[in-house]
């Protein structure tokens, strides 16, 4: 057999395994906690949602393998495994997605804005009634009514969950989307070259997709983000 041949059997038997792993089905090792339910959108597609976001623990075994660069400790005294991983960008956010999907098996991505919202839409509070109705007045009532979130860091599991069972969505961690913000252009370019991403939270911002502190950039309406971090969606249910 010439060296070519040699060559292209070996990738083909890589192909192969590769194949075969997924055929196999998700990997239970890193696959995270799931809601229990679907959330349905108002299209009728089903998404499932990752009941907690993605805490310190599983951000330090992407870190740990070498595939996400940015290294997130838990604060002292606090259970990694039960501590939403912060201090994240867009940038950390895609590279933990890269990772885990090769090692979970599964197609897991961030929700669009429109997702996040609709599967918010029950814990979220509603807009609160202005204290002050003279137009004049009206910067004292937002300065009065604006961050209601706590903004301190808390265990995953100490906000409200969905009907669905997702939880901390109300919670003092905003979530990055896959949404693009391009500002007033009319054009969205795409992912690779957008310079903002939509988080989801008490109320939606737009982050730079290079920021990791949302006290340092962003465009919101409110008080800045307290906390950047991820939550996980599907298209396809996971079965191990």
């Amino acid at each position: 057999m010439s060296l070519a041949g040699l060559v292209l059997c070996v990738a083909a038997a890589a192909l192969l395994g590769v194949a075969r792993e997924f055929l196999r089905g998700p990997d239970p090792r890193y696959v995270p906690a799931m809601a229990e339910h679907a959330v349905v959108l108002p299209d009728g597609r089903r998404i499932f949602v990752q009941k907690y976001e993605v805490t310190v623990a599983e951000w330090s075994a992407c870190h740990d393998s070498g595939a996400c660069a940015l290294a997130i400790r838990a604060p002292a005294g606090a259970d990694p495994a039960l501590t939403p991983a912060t201090g994240v960008s867009h940038v950390d956010a895609m590279q933990y997605l890269e990772w885990i999907n090769g090692r979970s098996r599964h197609a897991f991505r961030l929700p669009t804005l429109s997702e996040w919202e609709h599967m918010a839409r029950e814990v979220l509070p509603e807009a609160p009634e202005p204290i002050f109705t003279d137009p004049a007045l009206s910067w004292a009532s937002a300065y009065l009514t604006e961050g209601l979130a706590p903004r301190r860091l808390r265990s995953s599991g100490s906000f409200a969950v969905s009907p669905e069972g997702v939880a901390d969505l109300d919670g003092s961690v905003w979530e990055w989307t896959s949404e693009c913000f391009a500002g007033d252009g009319g054009v969205v370019p795409g992912p690779d070259r957008c310079p903002a991403f939509f988080v989801g939270g008490e109320h939606v911002a737009a982050i730079p997709f290079l920021v990791r502190d949302p006290a340092r950039g962003g465009c919101a309406v409110g008080s800045p983000p307290a906390h950047l971090g991820l939550r996980l969606v599907t298209d396809a249910a996971v079965s191990d």
